[in-house]
């Protein structure tokens, strides 16, 4: 008889994975804070077309639901959750990104290998060790961040550098 192959997903490479999608997410809210920032006050109802989503609704998505997501995922209960007002300036918006992302971050580091390794529901569409859903918080950033970045210009702003320089911000090495 032959032995059982042996998983590669054990408790230390989970640790391994949430810490670099962890340290990954201090890098990303930095760019997603720019591009938040960029956002003109008086023109954050703009939306380029009446099926798209306003700016600020965009931006509050983007800062809301990935933080509320992280949270989820310590709790290992991932459920359609209720999505608070957004607060009512875009500087407000950040501050309250500022304080409550690292917390939710914090949370997922505090979980152990085993909390990581539960299956957890998905809405009904998957069951997966929750560790999984945390690259799934960073594509969803990266997507939205994405589609209101390119919202800045028609706005009237600048577009920041983001994985390298823009028209308006140019790479430096």
């Amino acid at each position: 008889m032959e032995p059982a192959t042996k998983s590669a997903i054990t408790p230390e490479f989970v640790i391994a994975y949430r810490e670099l999608i962890l340290s990954t997410f201090a890098a990303e809210m930095q760019t997603t804070k720019k591009v938040i920032a960029a956002i003109p006050e008086g023109r954050k109802g703009y939306r380029p077309d009446p099926k798209s989503r306003i700016a600020v609704e965009l931006a509050w998505h983007i800062v809301y639901d990935d933080t509320v997501f992280l949270e989820m995922i310590a709790k290992l209960d991932i459920k359609p959750a209720p999505m608070q007002a957004p607060p009512p300036t875009i500087a407000d918006m950040l501050k309250w990104y500022e304080e409550n992302f690292p917390k939710a971050i914090k949370q997922v580091r505090d979980m152990s290998a085993e909390q990581l390794l539960t299956p957890v529901d998905f809405f009904g569409v998957m069951k997966e060790p929750v560790f999984k859903y945390l690259l799934l918080v960073n594509n969803h950033s990266v997507h939205h961040r994405g589609q209101l970045a390119s919202y800045l210009r028609a706005m009237g702003s600048r577009v920041p550098s983001i994985y390298g320089g823009s028209a308006d911000e140019p790479f430096k090495s």
